[in-house]
């Protein structure tokens, strides 16, 4: 993935400073094994949750950093908010509803493979809200949760228009 969705910004120029700062946030879980089988799953509307995560990952990074708030914690938590692999639109045998229990998954795989901070805890079991009843305790939970419902629409209208136009 060079990009996120609707940016013009390659994630992996040498010369863009924003990318330079965001892939080291973020690098060490890009290049994780399981977080790359994330391109096997369909998230949105032919969207990859690879590809949903990256979105989510850099818009919240860059509200955060615009804002001087902790935009590591928000690209990293924003990379990992979906870590789970099943199809959540067939995936029966859930002890909850997907949207509240997809989180406790993705926090349990993010354990697995790299520390998670509070911020970063928060924002991952939190960022289905207002589906799930506790709300967000940091402001950069909030913005990964608003980034979430922002770029998934954004992911289905874009590529349903691509589908009608290709009709």
């Amino acid at each position: 993935m060079k990009r996120a969705i609707g940016s013009k910004i390659n994630l992996h120029s040498e010369s863009d400073e924003i990318a330079k700062i965001y892939m080291e946030c973020v690098s060490d879980i890009l290049n994780n094994e399981k977080v790359k089988k994330l391109d096997d799953w369909e998230q949105h509307n032919h969207t990859s949750r690879l590809q949903h995560s990256i979105n989510v990952s850099y818009y919240s990074f860059l509200i955060c950093y615009k804002m001087g708030w902790d935009y590591r914690s928000a690209a990293r938590a924003g990379l990992l908010h979906d870590l789970y692999f099943y199809d959540w639109r067939v995936k029966k045998a859930l002890r909850s509803s997907h949207a509240s229990w997809h989180p406790r998954v993705a926090l349990d795989n993010s354990k697995k493979i790299c520390e998670i901070n509070k911020i970063e805890e928060d924002a991952i079991m939190k960022h289905m809200w207002p589906c799930t009843l506790v709300p967000p305790k940091y402001k950069e939970s909030y913005i990964l949760t608003f980034a979430d419902k922002i770029c998934a629409m954004f992911e289905v209208f874009t590529n349903q228009q691509k589908v009608l136009a290709a009709e």
